[in-house]
């Protein structure tokens, strides 16, 4: 009998994550582990989740818990109640997780306290600010994991600070967890889907844009859109960057950060926004669409750790509307800054990276082969498990 895998997927990330895993698992033990996604509808908005799965060719899941939008405290419960249902049915030997979202947190919760092995993929990761929802879903998810599998060396730096040990012995389980240093599967994806992008992606002719002749901008983390000054002051800080260094930015919306512009009502910042002649809105673009603007784009405005590193991969210098990152190499080299919500600080980090360009993009992710190692390393504890 095949090892049955349960993988939780909720939000944009986790699936383009997953599809690396799923194929390693594909290429190099079918027969040998089944994987059972089960997707939570974090992210029910077809541009936001069908959409990936069509592109990127992976399994309709198998479950879809359809929790969708509501406060942290409501949707994380209902994912736990729908989740624990779904694992006593199956019975899997181990759940995957990705990331830092609440379905990260409800899967984490809901298999540990029912005695399921917990797979964390992207572990160790540290903003260091507790007022992020994600840094507590981190947190609390590596601390009831059995696998930990970290991108980064200072990832395993800041789990060993913490009170993982590097050597642990296997029976591994969540007293006695498995720490590895791996490489970033996104760095997998990159390389896998570049070549694909190129071939059937159209959207620098339908956008009419050139190489390196626009900013992407992307705008979507709690920390920025629920707080109207901040939203207010970062696009006041694009339409800096626009009219100083009178470039176009391209901004492809989250529909969540779209509704709470609309909400900053009577504000004269978003109306200029809104019809500024140098600020294209775009609706949400697929994954290969944004490998495509990545690669072509001049530099990189986010507030999103995967395109921070998505940036880095294509060698494109990158600016934080953040105090803080959990991907401190990027920033070490010089090649991300930091600019928090401030309008000046946004356009003097744009200015600086423009008028001189990082050249060192260190290989800090790995060699492109991390779905494949974590793949092998979970069938040897299942098969260790099942002795």
């Amino acid at each position: 009998m095949p090892h049955k895998v349960l993988t939780i997927i909720g939000a944009r990330p986790q699936i383009i994550k997953a599809a690396a895993l799923s194929r390693a698992f594909r290429n190099f033990y079918e027969g040998k582990i089944t994987e059972i996604l089960v997707h939570t509808g974090q992210h029910y908005d077809d541009n936001m989740s069908d959409i990936f799965f069509r592109q990127m060719n992976i399994p309709r899941p198998h479950y879809n818990l359809e929790v969708g939008s509501a406060s942290h405290a409501i949707q994380t419960a209902r994912m736990m109640e729908r989740m624990e249902e779904v694992f006593l049915k199956e019975k899997p030997g181990a759940v995957v997780i990705y990331g830092d979202t609440n379905s990260t947190l409800a899967a984490a919760v809901a298999a540990s306290k029912i005695h399921i092995p917990v797979v964390h993929i992207e572990a160790g990761l540290r903003s260091f600010n507790k007022s992020m929802p994600e840094e507590i879903n981190r947190i609390v998810a590596d601390h009831l994991s059995t696998l930990l599998f970290t991108p980064t060396k200072t990832g395993l730096k800041n789990l060993i600070n913490e009170g993982f040990k590097e050597n642990s012995e296997p029976p591994y389980h969540a007293d006695n967890p498995k720490v590895y240093h791996c490489g970033d599967l996104m760095l997998d994806n990159s390389l896998y889907y570049a070549g694909l992008a190129e071939k059937t992606s159209n959207i620098m002719a339908d956008l009419e844009l050139q190489p390196n002749q626009f900013v992407l901008c992307t705008i979507h983390r709690d920390l920025n859109t629920d707080y109207p000054e901040r939203l207010t002051a970062i696009l006041n800080g694009i339409m800096q960057v626009a009219e100083g260094l009178n470039i176009k930015v391209v901004l492809p919306l989250h529909p969540r950060t779209r509704k709470k512009i609309m909400e900053i009502k009577g504000s004269e910042a978003v109306k200029k926004f809104q019809s500024h002649p140098m600020i294209m809105i775009i609706p949400p673009a697929g994954f290969l669409e944004m490998c495509i603007l990545e690669k072509n784009t001049a530099l990189v405005l986010t507030d999103s750790g995967g395109v921070q590193k998505e940036a880095y991969y294509f060698k494109k210098p990158c600016v934080v509307f953040r105090p803080e990152t959990e991907w401190v190499e990027p920033v070490e080299y010089g090649c991300t800054l930091l600019a928090d919500a401030d309008e000046e600080k946004i356009f003097f980090c744009c200015k600086t990276l423009t008028e001189n360009p990082p050249e060192n993009f260190p290989p800090v992710f790995g060699n492109g082969k991390a779905a494949e190692f974590m793949a092998e390393k979970i069938f040897e504890f299942l098969n260790f498990q099942n002795r």
